[in-house]
């Protein structure tokens, strides 16, 4: 999905990581580059791609993956695709498990100067988890720009990102949930 330069970064309030990267810093552009030579977004289009992660909040570190998540209802044919489009590809793993009780699959390779990760689930990507949770470190960001930094060191000391966002905002308890329940309190997300 790409916006006109005005109004970058959301849609009817939604996040746009590819709007976001595209006018990003270097490496994001060179991961909207990466997407495009590979032909993901047109080529699994059907699942409603949305790139997710750090990337696009440029709070990644060297070694951050390019996460994509998709809307997948049926797993087999979703993993056979994948597996012809991309299993070629170095370093591709693909591999069925389930995520509080609901299967997922995920995919992993390398291209283009990047690690990808496939995330893909029976729910719509605007309802994942890992896209609302980009939405309310997006608006958190925003709000408050100092706490890139403390993100980006928590990140280098280990922590993975929803812990991080966690612990910077004093968030007790499963670091996952804890950030949705933020995120609807402060109106977020719904």
């Amino acid at each position: 999905m790409f916006l006109p330069k005005e109004n970058i970064s959301s849609v009817n309030g939604l996040f746009d990581s590819l709007a976001a990267m595209n006018s990003g810093n270097c490496r994001q552009r060179q991961a909207v580059a990466a997407i495009k030579r590979l032909g993901v977004l047109t080529d699994l289009s059907k699942y409603a791609p949305i790139v997710c992660g750090t990337i696009p909040l440029q709070i990644d570190l060297e070694e951050s993956d390019l996460d994509i998540i998709l809307y997948i209802t049926n797993l087999n044919q979703f993993e056979q695709e994948v597996f012809n489009l991309y299993g070629h590809l170095p370093d591709f793993t693909l591999e069925r498990k389930l995520i509080r009780a609901e299967a997922v699959v995920k995919a992993n390779f390398n291209f283009g100067g990047f690690e990808f990760e496939f995330f893909g689930q029976d729910q719509p990507t605007h309802k994942q988890h890992a896209y609302l949770h980009m939405v309310i470190q997006a608006e958190i960001l925003k709000r408050d720009k100092s706490l890139k930094n403390q993100i980006i060191k928590l990140k280098e000391k280990g922590y993975k990102t929803e812990p991080a966002f966690c612990e910077v905002l004093g968030i007790d308890g499963d670091p996952y949930i804890g950030l949705l329940e933020y995120g609807r309190q402060n109106r977020f997300i719904k």
